[in-house]
C-alpha cells in the first residue's frame, strides 16, 4: 500500500493552523530522530518515506510510502494530511532508471531539475527548496524542528584533544572555510598539519575508508592515532537541507583510519543520538569536540 496514514485530527495544544509536520524521509536514523523530537514537542507528524531509501522503521509513525519520481503524489499527500510545514532529512540512494515512474507533475519540472543538476549541491538543493515553496509548502530545517540534534559546544566525552592536535583542528576549520565557497564537501582529515583527505561526492564514511586504505598502503606514515576529522557547514549554504551529520559509523571509520578524534562546528552539525555517539567515542579512545562558530582554535 502506498498510503497508510489517515488525515490527522487536530491535536490538542496545537497552534491554530499549524497542522501536521511532513517529514520527507530518506534513509538513516535522522528522520526518526526528528519525528520523535517533533512529537515530544507536541507536534503531529506524518512521515513521507521514499521507497528504496527510507527504512521500514518509519512505519512506527503515521506514514505514506512515496515512489521515487512522484512529486505529484507527494504534493497531493502532503496537502491531504494538512502538512504545510515540511522537513527533508535522510540519505537518498540513486534509484535504478527502471524503478523510476515519473508522474506528470514531475515531468513538467524535469527541464528545471536538469538545469539545477548542472551546478553543485548547494545550487541543486536551493532549487529544490524553491520548487516546494512555489507549490505552497514551507520548508524547515531539521534543526529548527528538533534543535536537540545539533552538536553542542565543548568536549563531549571523556577524552580531550591533545595540545598537538589543536593545531590540526585549527588548520581543518581554516581549510573548510576556504573550500566552502567552491561547494566542495563539508569535511576533511588533517594529520600533523597536512590535509590528507577532503570529502567529495563519496561522503564522510567513504572518505574515512579511503584514509584507512592510504594508511594500509603506507601512503599515510603518521603514527596511529593521529590528527582529526573536521566537519562544518559550507559558508552560505541553505541549512534547511544539507547540514553535515555525525553518527556511530563516523566514529568507527575514524578508528579504522587511525584518527585521534573528531571536531565539528557546534550548532552546525546534526547528531542523531549524542549519548550513543559519546559512548562509542569514549570506548574507542577518540575525542569529540564541538567548536563555536568562528572559533577555529579552541
Amino acid at each position: 500500500m502506498a498510503a497508510t496514514a489517515k488525515p490527522p485530527e487536530a491535536a490538542p495544544g496545537s497552534a491554530p493552523g499549524e497542522g501536521a509536520l511532513g517529514i520527507i524521509c530518506g534513509g538513516g536514523a535522522f528522520p526518526l530522530a526528528v519525528a520523535r523530537a517533533a512529537q515530544a514537542a507536541g507536534r503531529r507528524v506524518v512521515l513521507f518515506a521514499l521507497r528504496g531509501s527510507a527504512s521500514a522503521e518509519v512505519e512506527a509513525f503515521p506514514h505514506v510510502w512515496i515512489p521515487m519520481g512522484r512529486f505529484g503524489m507527494l504534493q497531493t499527500e502532503l496537502k491531504r494530511h494538512g502538512c504545510r510545514d515540511v522537513v527533508m532529512i535522510g540519505t537518498v540512494l540513486r534509484p535504478r532508471i527502471r524503478d523510476i515512474r515519473l508522474d506528470w507533475a514531475t515531468l513538467r519540472r524535469m527541464p528545471r531539475v536538469i538545469a539545477l543538476m548542472r551546478g553543485g549541491d548547494d545550487h541543486l538543493l536551493s532549487g529544490v527548496a524553491r520548487i516546494f515553496e512555489e507549490a505552497g509548502f514551507r520548508l524547515l530545517g531539521a534543526h529548527e524542528v528538533a534543535p536537540g540534534i545539533l552538536a553542542p559546544e565543548g568536549v563531549l566525552g571523556a577524552v580531550r584533544p591533545s595540545r598537538e592536535v589543536q593545531a590540526d583542528i585549527a588548520t581543518g576549520f581554516r581549510a573548510l572555510e576556504v573550500l566552502g565557497p567552491l561547494d566542495i564537501g563539508q569535511g576533511l582529515v588533517v594529520m600533523n598539519g597536512h590535509v590528507v583527505a577532503v570529502e567529495a561526492a563519496e561522503g564522510t564514511d567513504l572518505m574515512l575508508e579511503r584514509c584507512a586504505d592510504l594508511r594500509a598502503r603506507g601512503r599515510i606514515k603518521a603514527p596511529s592515532p593521529c590528527g582529526v576529522l573536521v566537519k562544518r557547514p559550507k559558508a552560505g549554504q541553505d541549512r534547511r537541507l544539507d547540514l553535515p551529520s555525525l553518527g556511530p559509523l563516523t566514529v568507527e571509520g575514524a578508528v579504522r583510519a587511525g584518527i585521534a578524534g573528531i571536531a565539528v562546528e557546534a550548532g552546525g552539525v546534526i547528531v542523531s543520538d549524542v549519548e550513543e555517539l559519546v559512548r562509542r567515542a569514549d570506548a574507542a579512545g577518540l575525542f569529540l569536540l564541538g567548536v563555536a562558530a568562528g572559533d577555529a582554535a579552541p
